[in-house]
């Protein structure tokens, strides 16, 4: 069989064909940032002359090690600073140039790769006849450590290496059969929540032209707050700027997670994520989006029913739900949430819907509201459950991504048999999500999605049966946008502002 060769502007690459689909693997997006380029914006990779093999994943960013075997299917990766890569399937055969997705993985910005077995790009670019695009970004300390204040470093650098990859895609994804000027980006959790930093991001103005969030909206640092990390961050590593780029990887994670559990009693804690920053996000995603800065770029945007119990449910006792709610304020950046949190019950379930509610749902549907003037909006909601299932009886966060890439057959490290409702559900999501960045919108056959507007707040539940709701959740939906307000008026009272 002859393997696929493509052109790009550093040189040729050989992947591999299986089926009706191309894949290459591996493809270096950047230049390795190691040594000096250590904490600075990600620079060019060097160009090279002979055709290079494309057909093995590259490393995956440094990251703590999981706790199960599943996140990467079984396997150990190579983890390295040296991990700036992607991965291209695309269908075989001569034709048009197709529409471009390129997925952000999610993982607290702490874990995960564009090489993880469920996002296997296969199905998704032979049924929907698109390119898929799987990127890898620095994590943790390495890509969301602000130390702009300490020298010749860059904050949001996580965000800036997949500004690169998305620079790659402009310059070379017709080398695939891509069609640059049709990009859609999608992501889920930290890459959804990375999405919405990038809709706001001066430098990635141009690179996109659709947008898919799957459970998470903005989420950011304050300056204040990043430069007391990177602070305090630097004191574990031993005080001096100049261990920035000399001390070895393994001393930087373990500095990280030294500060993250002295900060917050947690060495896995989200102090490591988006910063607002003047040269790289001089704005408040959310903000930014409804000042127009997104303007004509169509967003789908969607949460699972259950996002919170994949959280809380590992120990049913729970935290104690005054512990558990203090997080909460601490993670939103709010607080008195009692009043809010009395219409929930005083348990693990009730912790968890609290936290699916508030961090999950309602900030995506203030971030769709933002848009909504400004380009057309879909909403979802993933409501599929397996009953009696230890773990996949709720629709917990993450659920969705397996439907979405049709990479289902994987759920048998679960222990769950694939049967045809759930191959269909999956066929469906998968043809709405292509459908979405082919034309603009994800109605697809059979699949009518009327666009989201704040009289009917229509969303499409993705669960037994599949059906188009008006204002789900309504009186919830309300009591949310109240407690909203209360913490907005409280936010402005203590940075000085005038309330409105």
């Amino acid at each position: 069989m002859t393997r696929p060769v493509a052109d790009t502007t550093y040189g040729k690459l050989q992947g591999a064909q299986s089926g009706g689909v191309n894949v290459w693997r591996g493809i270096p997006f950047a230049a390795p940032p190691v040594g000096e380029l250590r904490f600075r914006a990600p620079q060019p990779p060097e160009p090279w002359d002979s055709v290079r093999e494309a057909v093995e994943f590259g490393p995956a960013a440094h990251q703590p090690p999981s706790s199960s075997s599943i996140r990467f299917g079984g396997t150990q990766p190579v983890f390295s600073e040296d991990c700036l890569y992607l991965n291209v399937w695309a269908p075989a055969g001569e034709q048009e140039a197709l529409p471009v997705m390129v997925w952000i993985h999610g993982g607290t910005f702490l874990t995960g790769a564009g090489s993880q077995p469920m996002f296997e790009g296969a199905r998704m670019a032979e049924a929907g006849n698109v390119i898929v695009v799987t990127v890898n970004y620095r994590l943790g300390p390495f890509g969301f450590l602000h130390l702009s204040s300490f020298g010749p470093f860059e904050s949001n650098l996580g965000l800036l290496d997949q500004i690169a990859a998305l620079q790659w895609v402009q310059d070379n994804i017709a080398g695939f059969g891509g069609d640059p000027k049709r990009v859609t980006v999608f992501g889920e959790s930290a890459g959804s929540m990375s999405i919405a930093a990038l809709l706001a991001m001066p430098a990635a103005q141009g690179l996109f032209s659709g947008a898919i969030m799957q459970s998470g909206a903005a989420q950011t640092l304050k300056p204040q707050l990043g430069a007391q990390i990177a602070a305090a961050f630097l004191a574990e590593l031993g005080g001096d700027v100049n261990l920035l780029q000399a001390a070895p990887a393994q001393d930087i994670l373990a500095a990280a997670a030294r500060t993250a559990y002295k900060l917050s009693g947690d060495s896995l804690s989200m102090l490591f994520q988006p910063l607002i920053d003047p040269a790289t996000l001089p704005v408040e995603p959310a903000e930014a989006v409804a000042g127009g800065c997104a303007a004509g770029i169509p967003l789908m945007i969607g949460t699972n029913l259950h996002e919170g119990h994949l959280f809380f449910r590992g120990d049913r006792e729970g935290a104690g739900f005054d512990q558990s709610l203090k997080a909460l304020e601490l993670m939103l950046g709010v607080g008195n949430l009692e009043e809010l949190a009395s219409h929930y019950p005083k348990n693990w379930e009730g912790q968890a819907a609290l936290m699916t509610d508030l961090y999950f749902w309602d900030s995506s549907i203030a971030f769709a509201e933002r848009q909504l003037p400004h380009a057309p909006v879909w909403m979802y909601r993933f409501d599929w459950t397996i009953p009696g299932h230890p773990l996949l009886d709720k629709a917990i966060h993450g659920a969705e991504i397996y439907y979405v890439f049709n990479t289902i057959d994987l759920l048998h490290q679960f222990g769950v048999s694939v049967n045809p409702e759930m191959a269909a559900l999956a066929e469906q999501m998968q043809a709405a999500w292509t459908a979405f960045a082919h034309r603009g919108s994800p109605e697809a056959a059979g699949l009518s999605w009327p666009a989201y507007a704040v009289d009917e707040r229509a969303t499409l539940i993705f669960g037994q049966h599949v059906h188009v709701q008006t204002d789900p959740d309504r009186e919830k939906r309300e009591r949310l946008l109240s407690a909203q307000t209360v913490f907005g008026q409280a936010a402005a009272l203590e940075s000085g502002e005038k309330p409105e």
